[in-house]
């Protein structure tokens, strides 16, 4: 089944500008969400315009831009009705186009690390781009998040929502087959922010696609989020080696700093010496969910800020989650807020596939073949 409305290409961006954006103020659910808003947020070095578009609906506002399918503000109250963006990210395209953290970018197309960029399928050996030592990381250098995608708004009953396409040609970064995408992200009247990943290829080929938005509930630029609590429903994590790819072991949790199956602060354990740890810097590890992959999605995580009182409970149909204590935060990068961001101010929770699991046949397949539509969805919901 064909997923776009038009043949995508890279570079292409949605045409027309509605300089309008949303407000401010305490919590408001209302029956459905606004209209999506349109706006011009920059151009890059060749003159493709890129486009910021605002969503609101159920207390939540969104803002997602073009370029790299990029959340570049999420805005939730907290328990006194006080709004704050609680993702990382920039004020500016510059910062987004330089940047090497993916902040808030749609990743593909292959979310995480493939050992050395290589993988073999149907007998094939493919070399991809590598952009991480000697692996290949989120897609490449020229991975998804680099990309001006088409955008199109909607609004659906009490739903509103954007849908994301870009086609990716064969051979992009290595990957063969021309893989056609779609990503929706709908705002519903309770404020939930829902994704929904399709794809389909005309060649057999690996996908595994996600979102890399960094979080913290109390507001980005506030500062460390090592007392947010924070669950994950999972027994086994997969172990690394020192390029941060899986060493193909299932581990146990129990009676290491990865056992988050009970709420704990993020930074109880994060200085606990574990090898794991000392390696990786912080956390920056694939928990295998207990509850594997599933038909719908399934509550797998949650994570707190006890000062707001906001959270986020976030469900999914993967079996995969990689939490990333944002350990290569170095003060350098400064904020949409104006403030930088330093070691530990912002964390990542991406459902997934393992990494490298085109390396791993016993692991739940990422193969994508003709005639197959690849279908994911995640939904984080909000609340104080």
């Amino acid at each position: 089944m064909e997923l776009n409305r038009r043949t995508v290409i890279a570079g292409a961006a949605a045409a027309g500008i509605a300089a309008t954006t949303l407000g401010t103020g305490t919590a408001e659910a209302a029956p459905g969400g606004r209209k999506p808003v349109k706006e011009l947020f920059g151009k890059l070095d060749d003159g493709t315009k890129v486009y910021r578009w605002s969503l609101q609906n159920g207390g939540t506002r969104l803002k997602v831009l073009s370029y790299g399918g990029i959340i570049q503000s999420l805005e939730i109250p907290d328990r006194h009705g006080r709004y704050a963006n609680v993702s990382l990210g920039y004020d500016n395209l510059a910062a987004y186009v330089a940047g090497t953290t993916f902040f808030g970018a749609t990743i593909g197309r292959y979310g995480n690390r493939i050992a050395k960029g290589q993988f073999t399928l149907d007998g094939k050996k493919y070399q991809l781009n590598v952009n991480d030592g000697v692996n290949s990381l989120h897609g490449g250098a020229k991975g998804f998040n680099t990309k001006v995608w088409d955008v199109e708004g909607f609004t659906s009953g009490s739903d509103v929502g954007l849908h994301l396409y870009y086609t990716s040609v064969d051979g992009e970064m290595g990957y063969p087959g021309t893989l056609r995408t779609k990503v929706t992200f709908t705002l519903n009247r309770d404020g939930d922010w829902r994704i929904d990943y399709e794809a389909t290829t005309d060649r057999p080929t690996v996908v595994n696609l996600t979102n890399h938005t960094y979080w913290n509930l109390a507001g980005e630029g506030s500062g460390t989020i090592e007392d947010h609590e924070l669950t994950i429903a999972a027994s086994r994590y997969t172990p690394t080696d020192t390029g941060l790819i899986p060493t193909g072991e299932l581990a146990k949790v129990s009676g290491t700093p990865f056992d988050f199956r009970k709420s704990k602060p993020v930074g109880r354990d994060i200085r606990a010496g574990h090898p794991q740890q000392v390696q990786a810097k912080g956390f920056d590890h694939n928990w295998v969910l207990d509850k594997g992959v599933t038909a719908k999605p399934v509550h797998i995580a949650t994570l707190r800020d006890p000062r707001s009182g906001r959270t986020l409970k976030i469900a999914t149909d993967q079996p995969g989650l990689q939490f990333y204590s944002g350990n290569f935060l170095d003060g350098t990068l400064v904020g949409t807020s104006g403030r930088t961001y330093r070691q530990g101010d912002g964390l990542c929770l991406e459902t997934q596939h393992f990494p490298d699991s085109p390396n791993e046949p016993s692991w739940p397949s990422t193969v994508l073949r003709p005639g197959q539509t690849y279908r994911t969805t995640t939904i984080h919901s909000f609340g104080a």
